[in-house]
């Protein structure tokens, strides 16, 4: 065990090993997810300044802030969904179930081309007839390039003329597969929820959200940085905010 940590410190140090931080900063223009009027609402980032090598505090620099905690990139446990009430919630989520391989789907051209695109599991099929059977606790990581909205929450929400939020995101039957015939640790995915902007029209609603945390696996969102990731090859070690 101590050479197999050497060798990956080793491999950091010597720059054999890539890491890539697949988080968007937070600040106060960080979108968020709003829910219709009659459900309550997160709230923006918001930072305070406590001192900065001053008269509050003559040596330090540090901050107070506030928001919501499904801001910016951050995992959605079993528990967050009613369908997984009963189960882990962040704090109960064994460390070593937070690391595993990557699968990266690549859907970028078919969400330039529209941005309803779901994940489906002939995506994943395609992954694996190149790759082989998606490996048991992995995460399966949708990239859409919508990462790169991020700085304009206009253009990440995409709201379109009927009201409604036009984003891509995982469809019912690649959740069940995932989840009943493969065994994976959850999915992430690049915008502010796993689910598409439209899934509260979908029979189940949200359907990503009632099948992957029924079955007690997670999701990420808001990620980004994607696109420096293999299709397999990686892994992932993803840390709650």
């Amino acid at each position: 065990m101590q050479d197999v940590l050497s060798s990956l410190i080793q491999g950091i140090g010597q720059g054999q090993i890539t890491v890539v931080d697949l988080t968007q900063l937070l600040n106060a223009n960080t979108p968020i997810l709003e829910l219709p009027e009659q459900w309550g609402q997160t709230i923006p980032f918001k930072l305070k300044e406590i001192s900065r090598y001053d008269d509050r505090g003559p040596g330090w620099y540090w901050n107070n802030f506030e928001t919501g905690e499904h801001t910016g990139t951050h995992l959605d446990s079993p528990s967050h969904w009613v369908t997984g009430k009963d189960r882990d919630t962040v704090d109960t989520i064994p460390p070593s179930s937070l690391i595993g391989p990557a699968v990266v789907i690549n859907m970028t051209e078919e969400c330039n081309q529209n941005p309803d695109a779901l994940l489906t599991p002939e995506h994943l099929l395609d992954w694996e007839s190149r790759h082989g059977q998606i490996p048991t606790g992995a995460w399966v990581l949708a990239r859409t390039n919508w990462s790169s909205r991020f700085a304009d929450a206009d253009s990440y929400k995409n709201l379109g003329t009927d009201g409604m939020s036009h984003v891509p995101g995982i469809s019912k039957e690649a959740a069940d597969f995932m989840t009943q015939q493969r065994d994976v640790l959850g999915v992430g995915v690049e915008t502010v929820g796993t689910d598409a902007g439209l899934a509260g029209t979908f029979d189940p609603p949200f359907p990503n959200h009632n099948i992957m945390h029924g079955a007690g696996r997670m999701g990420l969102t808001s990620l980004t940085n994607l696109d420096q990731l293999p299709e397999a090859g990686a892994v992932v070690i993803a840390l709650p905010l």
